[in-house]
C-alpha cells in the first residue's frame, strides 16, 4: 500500500516540478550584464567628457576631480528628479549603482518619495535611508584606515 502512494506522490512531485519550471522566467544574465555595462559606460564617458571639458578650461588637475564629481552628482540627481534615472535604471539595472550617480539618486530618491509627509519627517528623515549606512561605514573605515596609516608610519 505504501508502494501506491509512493508512486502517487512521486507523480505529484514531477507534475509540480514540471509546472514551476514552465511559470519560473527565464534568466537572462548575460543580456542583464551586456546593458549594466553598457550603460555604466556611458555614465563614466559622460564624466570623461565633463572631465576634458573642465581640463580644457584650464582648471588646475586637483580641482578637477571635485568639479567633476559635483557636476556628476547634480546630473544623477536632476535625472532623478525628472523620472529619467529610473527608467535608465530599468534598462540598466546594476550599470546605473555603481557610479556617482547611483549615489546621487539614492540619496535623492527617497527624499523625493517621502516628500508628502513634509520637509522634516518626510524628506530630511528619509534622504539618507539608503545612503546613510554607506556614509556611516565609509567614513567610519576610512578613519580606521587613517589611525592605522599614522600608528604604521611612526614606527
Amino acid at each position: 500500500m505504501s508502494s501506491k502512494s509512493e508512486i502517487k506522490e512521486e507523480k505529484i512531485k514531477k507534475k509540480y516540478e514540471t509546472m514551476a519550471n514552465e511559470v519560473i522566467p527565464k534568466s537572462k544574465i548575460f543580456q542583464n550584464c551586456l546593458k549594466a555595462f553598457l550603460v555604466g559606460g556611458l555614465i563614466c564617458d559622460v564624466g570623461q567628457f565633463v572631465h576634458n571639458i573642465t581640463v580644457n578650461f584650464g582648471f588646475p588637475e586637483e580641482q578637477v576631480a571635485s568639479i567633476v564629481s559635483i557636476i556628476m552628482i547634480f546630473l544623477g540627481a536632476l535625472l532623478t528628479g525628472t523620472g529619467i534615472y529610473s527608467k535608465l535604471a530599468e534598462f540598466g539595472g546594476a550599470g546605473t549603482v555603481v557610479p556617482i550617480t547611483g549615489f546621487s539618486n539614492a540619496v535623492v530618491a527617497p527624499a523625493i518619495e517621502f516628500k508628502k509627509e513634509g520637509f522634516i519627517f518626510g524628506v530630511a528623515a528619509k534622504m539618507f535611508t539608503i545612503a546613510g549606512p554607506v556614509l556611516v561605514y565609509g567614513i567610519g573605515t576610512s578613519v580606521i584606515v587613517g589611525i592605522v596609516y599614522y600608528i604604521a608610519t611612526l614606527f
